[in-house]
């Protein structure tokens, strides 16, 4: 078994399309997508329209959620940006994603198995920063999961652990948001991968085990950051140009 796993695309078209034109050349038929497709200041329904060409299992994250579940008055900055792109086609898509979802011995989520918008292999330390997550809390978010490989996403960060029991959790980093800026508190928090790249996972069966390979890919990022100037996203155009935030 060999597959790509996406995550955390959050409507930018550019760096999907680059992501899904590597994992052509490396001839992988199966991707899947851990959520959060939409929501930011770039392109939604172009990366809807990506979307539904390519087929995949596809679970819900947060901000998916937060799209279809409160009146647009009452939504956040990243869906307020796009809601008004999407259309009733790509809203009623949104509705029908599960929380989480298995295939074979893979299990997928978005944050944690019990939580779309919980940070699992790292949580928000001091400094305003993420830091790792010591076994024992690691261990404390299975709740009750028993597959071999645990796919999430939720915190743009590429990881790969092994727990002592043998599960593998892998996070495969997010397609399109390569940092990002969280201003509803003091300190801003602050969360920056260093590189303008898209990111993804190809993981494959090997041997009766599983190697991961965490990929970065380098695509033309100046038609979203464009789209993030003209919605004066600022930090976003920061953050696609640079993966680094001031």
């Amino acid at each position: 078994m060999r597959l790509a796993v996406l995550s955390d695309i959050h409507g930018n078209s550019a760096a999907l399309e680059a992501v899904l034109d590597d994992i052509g050349r490396h001839g992988i038929a199966q991707v899947v997508n851990l959520g959060d497709c939409f929501s930011g200041p770039l392109d939604g329904e172009g990366t809807a329209r990506l979307l539904a060409d390519t087929p995949m299992l596809t679970v819900s994250g947060n901000h998916d959620r937060l799209l279809v579940d409160r009146p647009a008055s009452a939504m956040g900055l990243w869906e307020s940006w796009v809601i008004e792109d999407l259309s009733d086609a790509t809203l009623d898509w949104v509705r029908s994603l599960p929380l989480t979802a298995t295939l074979g011995e893979l299990f997928l989520c978005h944050g944690t198995p019990g939580s779309d918008d919980e940070n699992w292999l790292d949580h928000r330390g001091p400094d305003q920063r993420l830091v790792s997550r010591d076994l024992d809390a690691t261990e404390e978010r299975l709740n009750g999961v028993s597959a071999s490989v645990i796919l999430c996403g939720h915190t743009h960060t590429p990881r790969s652990i092994r727990l002592p029991g043998g599960q593998r959790i892998v996070n495969p980093g997010s397609v399109g948001c390569p940092a990002y800026l969280d201003t509803r508190m003091e300190p801003h928090f602050v969360h920056q991968t260093g590189a303008p790249d898209a990111r993804y996972a190809i993981l494959e069966s090997v041997a009766g085990d599983w190697m991961v390979t965490l990929r970065s890919v380098p695509y033309d990022a100046e038609p979203m950051i464009a789209m993030a100037e003209a919605k004066g996203a600022s930090s976003w155009a920061q953050a696609l140009r640079h993966g680094w935030l001031a």
